[in-house]
This record gives C-alpha cells, structure tokens and sequence, in this order.
C-alpha cells in the first residue's frame, strides 16, 4: 500500500494585482504517493508551475493547505519552510542551474552542505548519488564538460542526495533532445520505485506519458482529468 507523501488540498493561488490579477489556481486537491512518478500534463498558463511551486513551498497558497509527510506548511514561516524542503523536497528545472565553477560532485554536495553536512561524509554521499544517475565517471568534470543531458543528471543527483520524500520536476526534459529526454525519464522513473519517494514531473510533453504511473491533467488554474497508463518497462 503506497503512501501519500505530499498533498495539496483545495489550494487556490492569486498572481498579481489589480487589472494584472490573475487566478493561477482554483482550488486544486492533489496527492502524490510513494512509489509513483505522476506527470502533471497542461498547456502552457494553466497552473503547472504555479501548482509545483506551491507543493515545494516556494509559494504560498492564498486559500488551502499542503502536507508533506503529515506536516502542514499552514503558519509555517520563511524559515519553517525553508527546513521542510531541506528535509522533504528535491528540485528538478529545465535550466539545471548548475555552479559553472564546481565539478558535479561539488555541485551535488551543494545539497547536503546546506543541511550542515560534514564534508567527507557528504562527498561521498556525492560519489554514490552520481553513481546511481550513472555518472561515476564524471565525478570531477565541470559542467561546461558534460553534455545537456549529463548536467541534468547531475542536477538530478543533487535533488535526491539528501534522500528526499518528493522530487519536483519542472519540465527537466524541454531542454533535450529525445534520446536524453528518454534517459532522464528511465532515471526518474526508477527513482520512484521507492514506496517512500514520490516523483511529480510537470510537462507538456506526450512523449513522456509512457514513463508515468499516473497523469494529472491541469488547464485553466482546475484539475480536469486523471488516468493510468501502463508505465514503460526498463
């Protein structure tokens, strides 16, 4: 029995003011289990960002509440969330953001430096996490060495080396081709066969379906559909 391991719950979120007022989100409801890796699938302005923004407690909701692992950001202060994504939540962008003046294995460590990780120990938690995104060999290559695809492994390396409940990706493919699109995706997917990790991707994509236990479909600021396809064996 899979585990809900973050969750919205009838979030709504107002962009802007005035005549610049828009509502990007009107009351959602969404829960992403362990074990999953669920796309959230919509054209372009109707919330995606918005929504994973919210989740990753980069925004607050102007109505609603979210839960990560039975923890409400509700009153919770920049500083409460700030820890509960230290503790909860790994980030996935489109753009890498990669330091262009550190080799992967530094940039990886980045993410646990900020959890006053000792060095060694967060080297090598370093080492194994690239490894696993099969980059054990590039442990000490700069990013300006490693191909589009190889710096979004990296980038996916930091984002689990903490051992995170969920992983939010924001289109972590768009930058791609196919060939790299479909690798980041097999890494992505087995990176949520863990019952205790969820996977949320947002994408516009349809060559992505194949990967997703469950797609969540968003327009207009509404949940307006969900389905199951049968996920890609690797």
């Amino acid at each position: 029995m899979s585990t809900t391991v973050i969750e919205a719950t009838d979030v709504a979120k107002t962009l802007g003011e005035g005549a610049g007022e828009v509502q990007a989100l009107k009351g959602v409801s969404l829960a992403v289990a362990g074990g999953e890796l669920t796309l959230l699938m919509g054209p372009s302005g109707s919330g995606k960002t918005t929504l994973l923004s919210v989740l990753g407690c980069m925004l607050t909701p102007t109505r609603g509440n979210v839960t990560i692992q039975g923890q409400t950001t509700t009153g919770a202060d920049a500083e409460d969330l700030a820890k509960i994504r230290r503790d909860h939540i790994g980030f996935v962008f489109q753009s890498y953001h990669l330091f262009p003046t550190l080799t992967a294995a530094d940039n990886v460590r980045l993410g646990l430096d900020v959890r006053g990780q000792e060095a060694v120990s967060a080297l090598a938690k370093a080492h194994a996490a690239l490894s696993q995104v099969g980059l054990a060999h590039k442990f000490d290559s700069y990013p300006r060495e490693l191909s589009g695809g190889e710096q979004q492994r990296v980038a996916i390396a930091r984002a689990i080396v903490g051992n995170p409940s969920v992983v939010l990706a924001d289109e972590p493919t768009a930058a791609l081709d196919t060939k790299n699109g479909e690798a980041i995706m097999a890494i992505l997917s087995e990176i949520a066969r863990d019952p205790s990790r969820g996977v949320l991707v947002v994408t516009h994509d349809p060559r992505l379906i194949p990967f997703a236990s469950r797609i969540v479909r968003i327009q207009d600021g509404n949940l307006v559909g969900e389905e199951r396809p049968h996920a890609k064996p690797h």
